[in-house]
């Protein structure tokens, strides 16, 4: 039987500070180092550098939020200001713009970055996870465990498989605890909800909310909210419906917002879906560093999934140039995985996403998406009828 417990996860503590040689600087040698959360970091001396940067720049952020904890309490950022005003309609209205104005606030410092320290409870509670859990009985997900204990389906299999491939040579994950803790909260999560049941990338998203998370009970609830509350339904079903759609509607952004690229990328018979899948189903997790992962989400569990197509186009348009003067679909996707892969520093990523990328609001994202909808259920019924018909030729 599962027990909650903490998971013992404090890399941060161990992590040297690099301080390249004078000529190692001359000589673009290639470095390995461990990150925030443990994984292994290969680059040359100038991400080095960028690490130790974004190190005290997690610092910075940190004194912060516990000088904003220390003035107005432990859970400040879920609570509007109030203020010393007279009853009535004047402190009614006060109160509203008070708590706009405090949302604008947060909406900033959240974007700067949650400190990682800080990440487990302002993600538990500004993401509606703590609210979720607060609905079923505390035995829950001891009870769900017990509940499916031993028992085997196409999702448990598929987990199995994929457990040993989930983030290799990570100093926890890849072990026996950490196979069997992520184990549990797929498995578990795939008979609270039999329609997603388990889609290949939750198992790096799941892996990551491990690492990030206090408890292996609170990493189940963050991955059950992410699906049934922030990202759009139907992502990780059997036939990746919400997934197709979000492809569509990222293509039309990509040439709303960045009409030369868009335009270059349609001559070359690019198909953006090469890479933003993957950036999609897994959120990031497979192709930005963990902390720039991280930051993302810190941003994705407060304003939500238009935080993927904001991000997703940055990518794009941090390489505009440079993509302009591809010749090969080969050369696109390097380009694109060279970028992610190095970058190290999260607020190079987010100006561009939130300041340089067209803004967009979520009720014109909903809108896309249900243009697009139609289209991708008639595709996929084609693709159905189509197997059917091979299947039938078969016999």
């Amino acid at each position: 039987m599962y027990q909650k417990r903490e998971l013992p996860l404090d890399f941060q503590h161990h992590i040297p500070i690099l301080r390249p040689s004078i000529h190692s600087r001359r000589a673009n040698i290639t470095v390995k180092f461990q990150d925030l959360y443990g994984f292994t970091v290969e680059g040359n001396v100038d991400d080095a550098n960028v690490m130790n940067e974004v190190r005290e720049k997690v610092r910075e952020q940190g004194r912060v939020w516990w000088e904003l904890e220390a003035s107005k309490g432990a859970n400040w950022y879920l609570q509007p200001q109030i203020l010393s005003l007279g009853d009535g309609i004047a402190l009614k209205t006060s109160l509203k713009l008070s708590a706009i104005t405090n949302s604008i606030a947060l909406k900033r410092l959240i974007r700067k970055g949650i400190p990682p320290v800080l990440r487990p409870k302002v993600w538990f509670s500004l993401s509606g996870a703590a609210k979720k859990k607060s609905t079923v009985p505390n035995s829950y997900y001891n009870e769900l465990l017990v509940a499916v204990e031993g028992k085997t389906t196409a999702a448990t299999r598929q987990i199995d498989h994929d457990l040993p491939r989930t983030f290799p040579g990570h100093p926890w994950l890849d072990t026996p605890e950490g196979h069997a803790a992520l184990r549990r909260v797929l498995v578990g999560y795939s008979f609270r909800d039999s329609d997603v049941g388990y889609c290949q990338g939750l198992n790096y998203v799941a892996a990551l909310l491990l690492l990030v998370m206090k408890t292996e009970e609170d990493a189940f609830w963050m991955l059950a909210v992410l699906l049934e509350n922030v990202l759009v339904s139907d992502c990780y079903t059997n036939n990746l419906s919400g997934c197709h759609v979000e492809q569509r509607v990222f293509k039309d952004l990509l040439a709303k917002q960045c009409p030369r690229i868009a335009a270059h990328l349609d001559s070359l018979e690019f198909d953006v879906s090469l890479v933003a899948t993957e950036w999609f189903l897994c959120l990031f997790s497979k192709s930005l560093p963990s902390e720039t992962t991280l930051r993302v989400w810190d941003v994705l569990f407060y304003e939500g999934a238009k935080v993927l197509f904001h991000v997703a186009l940055a990518m794009f348009k941090m390489k505009e140039e440079e993509l302009l003067l591809t010749h090969h679909v080969g050369d696109v996707i390097n380009i694109l995985q060279r970028t992610t892969h190095h970058l190290f520093d999260p607020d190079e990523l987010l100006t561009v996403a939130f300041d340089k990328v067209g803004s967009m609001t979520t009720n014109t994202i909903s809108k896309q998406r249900k243009k697009q909808e139609p289209a991708v259920m008639a595709e996929l019924d084609e693709r159905l009828r189509r197997l059917n018909t091979l299947k039938m030729g078969d016999k």
